[in-house]
C-alpha cells in the first residue's frame, strides 16, 4: 500500500498527558521520521511536531488516538503526493 507523508502538530496543555502521549508515539515509532518538541514555559505548554511516513489509515489512527488524550490538542496535515510502496 502506498504511503503518505504527514505532519502531526500537538500542543500539550496538561503535562500529565505526556506519559500517555509518549506511549502512543512509541507504539507508532516505525512510522515516525522525526520529532521536535519545544517547551513554551511562559505559557505552560509544549509544542510538538511529528513527521510520519505511513498509509492513510495508520496516520488517521495515530492522530485519532492522540486526539482522544485529555490535555492534548492535535491537528494533522497530509502531503498531496502519494509516497512509494512500503515494504514489509
Amino acid at each position: 500500500m502506498a504511503t503518505r507523508i504527514a505532519l502531526i502538530g500537538i500542543i500539550v496543555e496538561d503535562m500529565d498527558a505526556t506519559e500517555q502521549l509518549n506511549g502512543i508515539l512509541h507504539a507508532y515509532s516505525s512510522y515516525i521520521i522525526g520529532r521536535m518538541g519545544i517547551p513554551y514555559r511562559q505559557k505552560g505548554v509544549s509544542i510538538i511536531s511529528v513527521a510520519v511516513d505511513a498509509e492513510n489509515d495508520v496516520i488517521s489512527s495515530l492522530s485519532g488516538k492522540l486526539g482522544q488524550v485529555k490535555g492534548l490538542s492535535v491537528k494533522t496535515i497530509y502531503s498531496r503526493a502519494q509516497g512509494v510502496q512500503r515494504e514489509g
